[in-house]
C-alpha cells in the first residue's frame, strides 16, 4: 500500500488538500490529510504539491510513417518522453499505409503497447470504404478501438472523400463509436500551394499562406453538415483558430454531439517562428498562426469551447525537417511534444493566466480519457481508477532544453523557454517511475486500453 500525502489533490471538478490510499495499481480512497493509514504504508511526499490525475494524451503519433519520412520514437521512447512530462496514457494512430487494410494497421500498432512504461489506446484509420470496410470496423469496435481518424487533405496518401466520411460516420455511430477529422480543404490548400509556388515560393518560411485560416473552416463546414445529417458524434483535432472552434459551438447549439481539440503549440506558438533562422522546425499543419489568433483561441479555453489539448506528437528530426526545407509540399509535418503538452500549457495558461488547475485537468487528462472510452479509469483520481499520478511542483522554475529532455529527436520547438511549473513525481499504475526528475523504475508495462462505447449523456464541457 502506498498513500500520497500532503498535497492538493486536484479532479476536474473540485480541488482541496487530501491524501490519495494506493493498493494494486488503483485508487482505494480519497481521504483527510493525515488519516491514519498503518505502519506498513508506503507514504509518497506531495507536501506543498498538486496532485493531479496523469494526463491523457488524445493525439499521439508514434513511429509514424508518412510518404519517405518517418518519426522516430519506439513505443518505449515516446513513453518515456509522456511520463517525464506527467502524461501517462497516450493514444496513438493505426494509419495504414497504401494497401493495407485498417484493421491490420491496428492489430500491428496495438501490438506496440506492451513496450510502453505507460498505457496507450489506439485510433483506427479509414482511407477509402470499400466492402468489407463495415466489418473491419466492427472488428476493432470489438477489440475496443471505437474511435476512427479520417483526413481532408493529403490527396493521395490518406485523404478520405465524403462519401467515406459519411459511410464511417454512419457505421462508428451505430458500433458506439465517433469519427475524429483532420479538417483542411484539400482544393483550398492545393491552390494555396499552386500560387505561392508561382510568386513568393513555399520554402518553410511561406508556411502559413500555402495552409490558409480559410482552408481548415470551409472543412470544418463540411463535415460538420455530414455530421448532422447522420446525427453521428464528431470531434475535431488540433483546431487552431477561434472561427473553427465558434462553427463547432454552434453546431452543439443545435443538437449535435461535436467536439473540439486543440493542441499545445497552437495555444503557445505563433507564426513569427515562420521568420527565424530555422522556420523548418515549426512546420505543421494547420500551420502556427498569427499571435491574434493564437490569443483568441487560447480564450476558448476559458469559456468551455475546447473539449481537449492534445499534442499531435510527431518525433521527427531536423535533419527530416531540412530535408526539403525549401518546398513545404514534400516536408513532414509535425513537431515533437508529448512531454512538453503539460508544462507548456500549465505555465502559460494556469500560472500566467489564471486557468483554473482543475480547468486545466479536465482539458489535458479527464475530457480526453471520456472522449476516449477510457473515463474513470483514466483522468481520475477517484475510487476504482489507476493510479497514474502526477505530482506536480507549481513553482518550480525550469529552462526548457533539448539536452534535459527525452524525446527521440535532436530539438524542442520550445528550446530556451522560460516555464513555471513542472511534474516532479509520477507514478504508473500505483508504482513511481519518475522521482525527483529521475527515472527510478524503466520497466515496461504498458497495456493496450479497450475503450468502452461511448456515452456522452453525461454532462462536461464539449
Amino acid at each position: 500500500m502506498k498513500v500520497v500525502r500532503g498535497g492538493t489533490v486536484v479532479e476536474s471538478n473540485w480541488s482541496a488538500p487530501a491524501d490519495l490510499v494506493i493498493d494494486d495499481g488503483k485508487v482505494q480512497a480519497v481521504v483527510a490529510p493525515g488519516t491514519p493509514v498503518g505502519e506498513s504504508a508506503e507514504i509518497v511526499d506531495a507536501t506543498g504539491k498538486l496532485v493531479l490525475p496523469g494526463g491523457v494524451d488524445p493525439h499521439c503519433h508514434v513511429g509514424f510513417t508518412s510518404g519517405e519520412f518517418t518519426s522516430l520514437d519506439s513505443y518505449l521512447e515516446c513513453t518515456t518522453a509522456a511520463v517525464f512530462g506527467g502524461t501517462t496514457t497516450i493514444v496513438d494512430f493505426a494509419i495504414p499505409r497504401p494497401g493495407q487494410r485498417p484493421l491490420d494497421a491496428a492489430v500491428a500498432q496495438r501490438a506496440k503497447a506492451a513496450e510502453g512504461l505507460c498505457d496507450s489506446a489506439l485510433h483506427a484509420c479509414v482511407v477509402e470504404w470499400d466492402d468489407t470496410t463495415a466489418e473491419q470496423l466492427a472488428i476493432m469496435a470489438g477489440a475496443g478501438i471505437r474511435t476512427v481518424k479520417m483526413f481532408t487533405t493529403y490527396a493521395g496518401e490518406t485523404m478520405a472523400n465524403e462519401h467515406t466520411i459519411l459511410n464511417t460516420m454512419q457505421t462508428t455511430r451505430d458500433l458506439g463509436g465517433m469519427v475524429i477529422i483532420h479538417c483542411e480543404s484539400d482544393a483550398i490548400v492545393a491552390d494555396a500551394q499552386n500560387c505561392a509556388a508561382a510568386t513568393a515560393g513555399v520554402d518553410a518560411s511561406r508556411m502559413p499562406s500555402t495552409r490558409p485560416e480559410l482552408a481548415e473552416t470551409a472543412s470544418v463546414a463540411a463535415i460538420l453538415a455530414i455530421a448532422e445529417s447522420q446525427g453521428a458524434p464528431v470531434y475535431f483535432v488540433h483546431q487552431s483558430s477561434a472561427a473553427a472552434v465558434e462553427l463547432v459551438v454552434d453546431a452543439r447549439t443545435r443538437g449535435l454531439i461535436a467536439f473540439t481539440e486543440a493542441v499545445a503549440h497552437h495555444l503557445t506558438l505563433d507564426a513569427t517562428e515562420y521568420a527565424g533562422p530555422e522556420p523548418e522546425r515549426f512546420v505543421c499543419c494547420p500551420p502556427l498562426r498569427p499571435a491574434d489568433t493564437v490569443a483568441g483561441l487560447g480564450r476558448q479555453l476559458f469559456t468551455g469551447n475546447i473539449t481537449t489539448i492534445g499534442s499531435d506528437h510527431c518525433c521527427y528530426d531536423t535533419a527530416q525537417k531540412r530535408s526539403h526545407r525549401h518546398d513545404v509540399r514534400h516536408m513532414p509535418n509535425g513537431l515533437p511534444g508529448v512531454e512538453t503538452r503539460l508544462p507548456v500549457v500549465f505555465s502559460h495558461y494556469v500560472d500566467g493566466l489564471g486557468l483554473a488547475p482543475s480547468r486545466f485537468v479536465e482539458l489535458t487528462a479527464t475530457n480526453p480519457a471520456r472522449t476516449n472510452g477510457l473515463y474513470p479509469r483514466k483522468g481520475s483520481l477517484m475510487p476504482g481508477a489507476d493510479a497514474d499520478i502526477a505530482i506536480w511542483d507549481p513553482a518550480l522554475e525550469w529552462t526548457v532544453t533539448t539536452g534535459e529532455l527525452h524525446m527521440a529527436t535532436d530539438y524542442t520547438p520550445y528550446e530556451g523557454r522560460r516555464l513555471r511549473g513542472k511534474p516532479v513525481t509520477v507514478l504508473v499504475g500505483g508504482v513511481v517511475v519518475v522521482d525527483d526528475g529521475r527515472l527510478v523504475d524503466a520497466t515496461p508495462r504498458g497495456r493496450h486500453l479497450e475503450a468502452e462505447p461511448l456515452d456522452f449523456s453525461g454532462a462536461f464541457h464539449m
